[in-house]
């Protein structure tokens, strides 16, 4: 692969989850619906209907070209782009991709600590097809249910060179989806879908080779996987002297390959033409009905680079920490709660970032370990987040050891009981008072004289001998750090 430089670019379908469709007041959440029940005659291309744009789904359309610092249109216009397909009941889609409202624009990756720049070519608005159903028996059916539902389409310019890359972008696209609040943004429900072309040059080549366009892919490791095997594959074909063709392929993940559907040597007509009953959209100052792009403004959240970097300013958290739960609105939500809750305690800043930070641990690890071994996500566990607050505190304070910890965090997991019941319930509250301790030392010194004239003579294991029984007697409920100052102390007096 050293002779070759691959060149990606990226055309991207994101739903957008507004209560109603595109062009129709039809549920626009289907996913678990009967087939053909969130339709209406406007979706299903009934003669004679009308389509009425959903203002929201245009600002949110805007509100994520802003984001990405890219120019919005003064005007743009849907057209009708002319196809036939089995669940695409009008023969034409409407689509904003000739004149689209969101021009150019950018999105910082990070792929193994190097940054780029993925630009954008534009950002346009249309609705979405319908989806087929294939039977065991050969049959094909229809469910109009998705079929106008409100779709933007990014593409990116051929800006990537590796699977990484893509996968990454796309990781991170999504997390900027979701911080926006605009989608779902779930590949594996098909609510964010990605194609992918792909082309090789030799390094010292400005012209562009033939694209290979590869579709059906529905997970990030998916994208990555495709990129790498169409490289290495059209590299393979490039050194024996053939050809590349422009076409496209499907992704098999069973077989981890890319496989032939179709050439495409020439680009399809589609006809298009504009909307004659829709006017065009405008976002003059000025102009009936336009868009208020201040208002668009005004709805901007905290963007993900944004939260990273406040939490690692306000909190102290390392980079790896910070990117792994701001990454996930739902992740940062669920630790700033539990900060929120803990914050009742805590006023000082600085043991607040002490809490913060183990708080972090403890969600990169712990927490992220569970979840990952039945494969739910944050807003799915039982923990409440002033549950898991008790827990921060009750380690913070020396309430119970580390060991207790893991164990009443595996219960509050399983169960969804506060920390402070488990600790009740189970009668595992540390003992710090080193009153106390002592007295249990005290009965330990003298019932293992031996061991006491031992540790004076040098032998080093003695002293964690004693430990081990001051522990052994509390059942392990002493607080560490107490026993070992509080037995140093004695033995050193002893002497």
């Amino acid at each position: 692969m050293q002779e070759y430089e691959a060149v990606i670019g990226l055309e991207i379908h994101a739903q957008l989850k507004t209560r109603s469709k595109m062009f129709c007041g039809s549920d626009n959440h289907s996913i678990e619906a009967d087939p053909n029940t969130n339709v209406c005659p406007v979706c299903m291309g009934f003669p004679g209907t009308l389509p009425v744009p959903n203002r929201q789904a245009i600002e949110w359309t805007m509100l994520l070209g802003m984001a990405l610092e890219a120019k919005i249109a003064e005007e743009f216009n849907f057209e009708r782009k002319n196809y036939f397909y089995p669940d695409l009941p009008k023969a034409y889609q409407i689509s904003s991709a000739t004149n689209p409202p969101v021009i150019g624009g950018g999105l910082k990756i990070d792929v193994n600590g190097a940054e780029r720049e993925i630009h954008l070519h534009h950002i346009h608005l249309e609705e979405d097809a319908g989806k087929l159903v294939h039977a065991k028996n050969g049959t094909s059916l229809v469910d109009l249910n998705r079929a106008g539902t409100p779709l933007v389409e990014m593409v990116t310019e051929p800006d990537l060179r590796s699977g990484a890359e893509a996968r990454v972008f796309m990781q991170t696209l999504r997390s900027l989806l979701r911080h926006l609040q605009i989608s779902d943004a779930n590949m594996e429900q098909g609510n964010l879908r990605c194609d992918v072309n792909i082309s090789l040059r030799k390094y010292d080549e400005k012209k562009l080779g033939a694209k290979v366009e590869v579709k059906n892919m529905n997970s990030f490791k998916m994208i990555e996987r495709a990129v790498n095997y169409e490289i290495e594959r059209q590299s393979d074909l490039l050194n024996d002297g053939k050809k590349i063709y422009q076409e496209t392929r499907g992704w098999d993940d069973s077989k981890g390959k890319t496989l032939g559907q179709r050439s495409k040597e020439e680009a399809h007509d589609y006809r298009y033409f504009p909307e004659p009953d829709i006017p065009p959209i405008t976002t003059r100052k000025g102009d009936e009905n336009a868009i208020d792009l201040e208002k668009i403004k005004s709805m901007m959240p905290e963007l993900p680079w944004e939260k990273k970097a406040r939490f690692a300013l306000e909190y102290g958290l390392n980079k790896k920490d910070a990117n792994y739960l701001a990454d996930d609105l739902d992740m940062a939500n669920y630790f700033e709660k539990t900060l929120e809750h803990i914050g009742e305690t805590a006023k000082n800043s600085e043991i607040m970032k002490n809490y913060a930070i183990r708080l972090a641990n403890w969600m990169t690890s712990e927490l992220a370990g569970k979840m990952n071994e039945i494969s739910i996500g944050i807003s799915e566990i039982k923990i409440e987040p002033e549950n898991m607050a008790e827990l921060m505190a009750s380690i913070e304070k020396g309430a119970i050891s580390g060991k207790q910890a893991k164990q009443v965090f595996a219960e509050m997991f399983k169960t969804g009981k506060s920390c402070y019941g488990i600790i009740e319930e189970r009668g595992m509250k540390q003992i710090t008072d080193t009153g106390e301790i002592g007295k249990i030392i005290d009965d330990v010194l003298e019932a293992n004289p031996k061991v006491v004239e031992d540790y004076k003579s040098g032998k080093e294991k003695a002293f964690g001998f004693l430990v081990g029984q001051v522990m052994a007697k509390t059942r392990g409920q002493a607080n560490p750090k107490a026993v070992n100052e509080t037995l140093a102390r004695k033995l050193g007096n002893s002497n």
